[in-house]
């Protein structure tokens, strides 16, 4: 057996409060323990037993790739909420969230949604690339352009069934969780950071060309795609996230493919490509492969699809209060995007308390400033630098929008 690691993530029901703590108890085979969230929410890092990492690494039916785990999350105040089939894979961090619904309320879980589930039990499915899944229907659009330009929307609005199910749940989830979420239970973490680019420029583009030419909009709905994978992508309620598809997703969320002569996203379709291998399709397999060979995410993009293609980066990120700036900063710079910064991270202390108030927040970036920028990266699981670049920038701007909300409500 190989070792596998988790951190599970606490906040009240609505998402956006953490719970400090919060007994965790973590089940699995011959294996039961027992945490405490911090101020933030968080337990320590688990270390929990996984399978060896060469079964996530080639195709095979005969032993799963990873590790099942149970958790059962409970404080006073809050009703119990139970998670079964949390993933754990060798040499990789699961990270969980989990929301608590208040006493005295209905029993549901109720997290960015206009309907709730009746239960405060959730049951993760198995990965896709384990289970038979059905796959994306190729009676899709992607030649209406309906947007001026190509925009980064801040939240996408998920429809949890069938398009013309209209008791189904719809989620309100921030597009670059979306994306985190799917990606999770589309391709195997442990597989070379090159094919997770590849699959992941797939998912986002296809996500974008949904927003872009308001496929079901247009039809009539009020949502921007669905959970399901014969039409879009498989998107799981409260997933278990794998930090190394998190960490590709924080550094290229606003960029896509698209094809010379076209001004859209590409609608970039994907298969396992064992079960299921469509020509002009990406190979989620093959991808891993061509990444075991030396290429590169663009060349196994070019694989698959036309060969001219090119990445494009989003010019605007809707919804958040201001752009990055264009360069990084750090020690010794000062300025209004220093201020800015300071601004923001002095409201989301107001929800995270370990991370320290800067004052005065006079555009200086000074020790005080990088503590906090630090104390952020750690409890948001960014590489910690001190430094605030495009990935932490973006993650503070969203993390601000939502605490605003809360503020406002």
């Amino acid at each position: 057996m190989d070792r596998g690691y988790l951190i599970v993530s606490v906040f009240e029901q609505g998402g956006k409060q953490p719970i400090s703590g919060a007994n965790v108890i973590v089940r699995g085979e011959n294996y039961q323990e027992r945490f405490l969230t911090d101020s933030n929410g968080k337990t320590p890092t688990i270390e929990l037993s996984a399978p060896l990492k060469e079964y996530s690494l080639t195709p095979q039916t005969q032993v799963r790739p990873y590790s099942i785990y149970q958790l059962e999350v409970s404080k006073p105040g809050y009703e119990t909420t139970v998670i079964n089939g949390v993933q754990v894979f060798p040499d990789e961090t699961s990270l969980q969230k989990v929301f608590l619904p208040f006493l005295n309320t209905p029993s549901t879980i109720q997290v960015m949604a206009t309907q709730t589930l009746q239960e405060n039990i959730v049951n993760l499915p198995p990965h896709s690339l384990w289970q038979d899944t059905q796959t994306p229907s190729q009676n899709n659009r992607d030649d209406v352009r309906v947007y001026p330009n190509v925009l980064t929307p801040e939240y996408i609005i998920v429809h949890d069934g069938e398009p013309s199910n209209t008791s189904a749940t719809k989620y309100y989830v921030p597009f670059i969780d979306y994306i985190k979420n799917v990606a999770s239970g589309e391709i195997y973490s442990t597989w070379p950071t090159e094919a997770l680019k590849a699959n992941i420029y797939a998912i986002i583009s296809f996500t974008m060309n949904r927003i872009y030419t308001e496929w079901y909009r247009s039809q009539g709905y009020n949502f921007t795609i669905t959970s399901l994978p014969r039409y879009d992508h498989t998107f799981v309620f409260n997933r278990t996230i794998f930090q190394s598809i998190s960490d590709v997703v924080d550094q290229i969320f606003d960029s896509y493919i698209q094809l010379p002569g076209q001004n859209y996203p590409f609608l970039a379709q994907y298969n396992d490509g064992i079960r299921t291998n469509n020509p002009g399709w990406l190979s989620q397999w093959g991808s891993k492969s061509l990444a075991d060979q030396g290429y590169n995410a663009i060349q196994i993009l070019r694989y698959y699809y036309p060969s001219n293609l090119t990445i494009q980066t989003s010019n605007d990120i809707e919804g958040l209060p201001t752009s990055f700036p264009g360069f990084n900063l750090r020690l010794g710079l000062c300025g209004e995007p220093t201020r800015q910064l300071q601004t923001m991270l002095n409201v989301i202390s107001n929800n995270y308390p370990r991370i320290p108030k800067i004052n005065p927040a006079d555009g200086q970036y000074q020790e005080s400033t990088k503590r906090s920028v630090e104390v952020f990266q750690e409890v948001f699981s960014i590489p910690i630098t001190g430094i605030v670049d495009m990935t932490t920038w973006y993650r503070i701007s969203y993390i601000y929008v939502a605490v605003n909300r809360m503020l406002q409500t």
